[in-house]
């Protein structure tokens, strides 16, 4: 795996960093990281452009949970739901148009269930959120490769990001430099 994790933030904050994916394999690693630190309730808000990884990311975040089926982009069901160590909800907001079309939606009880949440497009409704997740921004930087930057906001979800950058460092063949 060719990962490579570049610190946004100082490492006492540690609410920050990102994850360089050479190619789709790595991002859905980056995404079994995830889902193997995953706990009940825990949500995962993914932004990106059309193509940029959202659904690989998911993938792997499925695979983390110990699920052996495969997460297709839900665009025309909205939710899909997946069997693993916890339940995996994959919301996909890329139809909807408002943020009272989310709300409409009553996801409510997938977020704030037992279960694994993970939204892609979350851009269109940030507010319809918990406070506390895990932001992923995926962003285009050649034609396989992706920037994964990866925002706390919780103290549990920092406690994700140390075990994600200490599973990440076994991982990867080059560790970043700091970044101010």
């Amino acid at each position: 795996m060719g990962i490579e994790l570049v610190s946004l933030e100082s490492p006492e904050q540690a609410r920050s960093f990102a994850i360089e994916s050479n190619g789709p394999e790595d991002t859905q690693a980056i995404g079994r990281l995830l889902g193997e630190s995953a706990g009940p309730g825990d949500v995962f808000l993914l932004v990106g452009d059309l193509g940029a990884g959202k659904t690989c990311l998911t993938q792997g975040i499925l695979f983390g949970l110990g699920s052996d089926e495969f997460a297709r982009s839900p665009t025309f069901v909205l939710v899909s739901q997946y069997p693993g160590r916890l339940t995996m909800y994959h919301m996909d907001l890329y139809r909807l148009n408002s943020f009272t079309e989310v709300l409409d939606l009553g996801l409510d009880e997938y977020l704030f269930g037992d279960g694994v949440s993970v939204v892609e497009w979350a851009d269109k409704a940030a507010e319809a959120f918990p406070e506390s997740h895990m932001l992923v921004e995926i962003q285009y930087t050649g034609e396989d490769t992706r920037r994964l930057r990866f925002t706390a906001r919780g103290a549990h979800y920092r406690d994700i990001l140390k075990k994600i950058k200490a599973m990440g460092s076994a991982h990867t063949c080059k560790q970043g430099g700091v970044r101010s």
